[in-house]
């Protein structure tokens, strides 16, 4: 992605105005845990790798992830969702309690379980921890109606003093299409306040009506739609003007890896923007949480949905140069746009 001195200039001053700005996240808060260790030898008792575990961290994920990236961009968040009275519960609690961040908004039902992600990484020697497998943990069930109803009434009383609102919905129940509805017509309520709603949705994207705008990846688009893409952006093209249409988004921005991002918004071509930086990438884990959140962050800074989704692409770029759930500072990104 290259950048004239102009763009650069105005994406330094969006940067610079986020520091304070008020967002909302409401989402599924999920735990990754990041298991390390070292190859010692294959098991006698099957042929399975042993592996001598050195490190365990528990770090943010999910919505929890791109609620961390929008805490290290300096906004001003609240957070709204669940995690259990678990070990991944406490870890998160303790990550965000120690960067300052209020958790008067996060619920811990009794007997719920915190969606873990647990990856084993091993490495040979000085070599470089590869990913072994990864399990996950979920939720023996869904969050009660009554708790969920009660984050969304947090959530619609928290975006009356937002500037944005981002909402991750990784089918674990936080959120879900009838209650972001809900709260997307208490904002058209009120006169004069009509903050952005960003979606960031694993399995429901096609569900929700009205939003500002969402960042899928191109498989989220093929498996909503049933049909493959490939190389044939007019397939996208169709999906993303049936979203914008149908669904009423104003801006739709698919991620595509290693192809960069593509942006949609009704009645205008759309606006491909190859990949920041280098192809050859470190890890993806959470990119996607990065690029919504910062995307989201931009929007509440005033950006325009062009100027928010090249941001969003810079931050992608840096992030996946970056080794397990990473996050992007206001300063990379500042530093990043300026040798764009």
């Amino acid at each position: 992605m290259n950048l004239r001195r102009a763009d650069r200039a105005r994406l330094t001053r969006v940067v610079e105005r986020l520091a304070g700005k008020p967002i909302v996240v409401l989402g599924d808060l999920v735990a990754d845990e990041f298991v390390y260790g070292e190859i010692d030898r294959v098991s006698r008792e099957a042929p399975v790798l042993i592996l001598k575990e050195r490190e365990k961290r528990i770090v943010p994920g999910g919505g929890a992830n791109a609620a961390n990236n929008l805490v290290d961009l300096g906004v001003r968040l609240r957070l709204v969702g669940a995690v259990g009275e678990d070990e991944a519960g406490e870890a998160l609690i303790a990550c965000f309690k120690a960067k300052g961040l209020p958790m008067e908004a996060v619920i811990r039902p009794q007997g719920y379980r915190t969606p873990t992600k647990s990856r084993l990484l091993g490495s040979l020697g000085h070599g470089r921890p590869q990913q072994i497998v990864r399990i996950d943990r979920e939720p023996l069930a869904p969050l009660d109606a009554r708790l969920r109803r009660g984050l969304t009434v947090n959530a619609a009383r928290s975006l009356e003093r937002s500037a944005a609102m981002l909402i991750s919905d990784y089918g674990y129940g936080a959120a879900s299409p009838r209650e972001v509805d809900w709260i997307r017509r208490q904002r058209d309520g009120h006169r004069g306040h009509a903050p952005a709603i960003t979606l960031d949705s694993r399995y429901q994207l096609r569900r929700y009506k009205g939003m500002t705008a969402a960042t899928p990846n191109e498989p989220e688009m093929e498996q909503a739609f049933g049909a493959r893409v490939g190389h044939r952006l007019e397939v996208l093209d169709r999906m993303a003007a049936s979203v914008l249409k149908r669904q009423r988004f104003e801006a739709l921005v698919v991620t595509r890896g290693r192809e960069g991002m593509v942006l949609y918004q009704p009645g205008k071509a759309r606006q491909p923007l190859g990949i920041f930086g280098s192809d050859q990438v470190a890890d993806v884990t959470g990119a996607g949480d990065t690029v919504i959140a910062v995307f989201t962050a931009a929007l509440a800074a005033g950006a325009d949905y062009l100027d928010a989704a090249r941001l969003a692409n810079c931050a992608g770029g840096l992030v996946v140069m970056k080794s397990g759930t990473a996050t992007v500072t206001a300063t990379e990104l500042r530093e990043a746009i300026k040798n764009a």
